[in-house]
């Protein structure tokens, strides 16, 4: 039987060149794993859910701060105490409708003493057992000892009725003459003092003034530094930059001891604000650092005039390098602190208010930059007559001086004020003052504030993080990424709790701490070094490599299957024909 090798073929084909020929695309495929690991992003693993649940919270929900007012009345009739701390709490109410506010106290208790000629009064109990004797300490010594020296005296007092919480306490003495004014005193920790002839609801509406206005807003009427323009850095830093200023060397040179202000004005304050902000201190001192707006003179007052239209144009930012600090690197704020002073030819220099009158401080503030502070030396015409300029120190009285005005203008950027009388709907309250340039009840009032604004600065930043982490599937992730953003969540729950319980330094800390490793999370170098792209990106750059290179791959495997089919069928037709 004759065959035809076209058609038949008497050995069946073998699959040893079409094994052959799919090593080369078997090893492509087992190899394409390795490619997918090497070109793999690493991501550790970001809460998204507890950043989500946090925001939510936030925005359902203000932080809640407790806070527990105490009052004493020591020679009233008041039936019950509970009736007494209702109308309280109802005052405090319509004084402060927006309680519920993050920064206000959201939750508190009014406890209400009454001294009604009970037992307590009669018997030698411990002052921690009978709070009484407060009240008999401040009516019998009020009118003696200065306010400073009935301050401390009910500092030991009621430090010792509430163990030394954070309970803010008012004691009211109605008693005296019936012509003498009522004096009613804010101390400088957390307690207050009414002493005279006062009606029972006269008493209600003071202590209920006291604590709805004082010690909850800190006196704010809406018109002082909202929180969220409170010069704190992002890292919760402040650097306080002291600038003195020579306008003209060629007239006079004045130096100073900073180790002075240090010590007098810098030193208490960093301690008292250390639970808000990490302070730094720098100073310099400057020459050939004239103002931009020219002043007039006035013969009546003997002075150099600069109106308050002139004042935004005060600060020349062509002649005064101030930002020279290396330490207000990164995200920390810097306050300018400036003391000005004028040239031989503007001597004495005097800033006039909007309504005409001359400014006692001679000095003005600018928001989240500083406050300038102009001194004029008492020798102007002296100075002037001489032809060399001679360098003088300042002296310590005048050191002392404008020290205490840069601390009114330091309370003002943060959001206080400097006055030391409030005016109220009930009567008027003298305010003590601190060394620290803070009193305690002003700290709290602070660190709620800014309690507020870090925790909802710090969930706007995660919350920018999660979207924009879930939005680039291949951006990088690293381990200090993700460890920074689990704590500053715990930091930011811990700051919850800490305001629920009314620890407020805790809580100040806290909130700081979350507010600056969600910063430091967004604006991580490894984030911010590298352009992501989709994968769609990857696919479009990558398919024509890969089109090239599967060509001499898949096309001998295709010719070598085709050539066996053939080579079969030839057998197979041989097979039948056979039989």
């Amino acid at each position: 039987m004759e065959l035809d090798p076209k058609t038949m073929r008497t050995t069946k084909p073998g699959l040893k060149p079409v094994i052959l020929t799919l090593i080369v695309p078997f090893s492509f495929i087992l190899g394409f794993p390795l490619l997918w690991k090497s070109v793999e992003i690493y991501r550790s693993p970001l809460p998204f859910r507890g950043i989500e649940a946090f925001s939510s919270q936030l925005d359902s929900e203000p932080v809640h701060f407790r806070c527990q007012f105490q009052a004493m009345f020591l020679g009233f009739n008041f039936t019950a105490s509970n009736d007494v701390a209702e109308a309280i709490i109802n005052k405090m109410s319509l004084l402060n409708p927006n309680s519920s506010q993050c920064g206000n106290c959201g939750a508190y208790e009014v406890s209400v003493v009454i001294d009604s000629g009970s037992s307590c009064m009669r018997t030698e109990n411990s002052k921690a057992q009978c709070p009484f004797k407060c009240g008999e300490e401040v009516a019998f010594f009020g009118g003696k000892l200065s306010d400073e020296d009935v301050d401390e005296l009910l500092r030991g007092c009621l430090g010792n009725v509430d163990g030394g919480g954070n309970v803010y306490s008012v004691v009211v003495v109605n008693g005296g003459d019936k012509e003498a004014e009522v004096r009613a005193v804010v101390g400088k920790y957390r307690h207050a003092w009414i002493l005279g002839r006062v009606l029972e609801e006269e008493a209600l509406s003071r202590v209920a003034e006291i604590f709805a206005k004082v010690f909850m807003n800190g006196r704010s009427e809406g018109d002082s530094i909202r929180a969220e323009f409170m010069p704190v850095g992002a890292d919760g830093r402040i650097v306080l930059s002291f600038s003195l200023l020579n306008a003209e060397p060629r007239d006079w040179i004045y130096d100073w001891n900073f180790r002075e202000i240090d010590e007098i004005l810098l030193q208490p304050v960093i301690q008292s604000l250390q639970p808000i902000a990490n302070i730094t201190v720098e100073s310099q001192v400057l020459y050939h650092t004239q103002k931009s707006p020219f002043s007039y003179w006035d013969e009546v007052l003997g002075s150099h005039i600069s109106s308050t239209k002139d004042l935004p144009f005060f600060v020349n930012s062509n002649e005064w390098h101030l930002d020279t600090s290396v330490a207000a690197g990164g995200r920390s704020k810097m306050l300018q602190l400036v003391v000005y002073i004028p040239s031989a030819k503007e001597c004495p220099l005097r800033l006039e208010l909007p309504n005409g009158d001359l400014s006692n401080t001679n000095g003005f503030i600018s928001p989240m930059w500083g406050g300038v502070v102009v001194w004029n030396p008492q020798s102007c015409k002296k100075d002037l007559e001489s032809k060399d300029s001679v360098k003088h120190m300042i002296s310590t009285q005048d050191i002392q001086k404008f020290s205490g005005i840069l601390m009114g203008q330091l309370r003002q950027l943060l959001g206080l004020k400097s006055d030391n009388l409030y005016v109220g709907q009930s009567g008027t309250y003298v305010l003590q003052g601190s060394e620290k340039g803070f009193t305690q009840w002003e700290l709290d009032v602070l660190s709620r504030n800014h309690v507020c604004f870090n925790l909802y600065s710090c969930a706007a930043t995660l919350g920018s993080l999660s979207r924009l982490v879930q939005s680039l599937p291949r951006m990088i992730i690293t381990d200090e990424i993700g460890k920074k953003v689990m704590i500053s969540l715990e930091a930011a729950k811990f700051a919850q709790s800490n305001a629920s319980a009314g620890i407020y330094d805790a809580s100040a800390s806290s909130s700081r701490q979350a507010r600056s490793l969600a910063e430091d999370s967004f604006f991580h170098p490894s984030i911010m070094s590298i352009s992501y792209y989709s994968y769609w990106h990857s696919f479009i750059i990558y398919t024509p490599y890969f089109l090239l290179v599967m060509k001499p791959v898949i096309f001998p495997v295709l010719s070598e299957w085709k050539r066996y089919k053939q080579e079969n069928m030839k057998f197979v037709a041989w097979k039948a024909k056979a039989k």
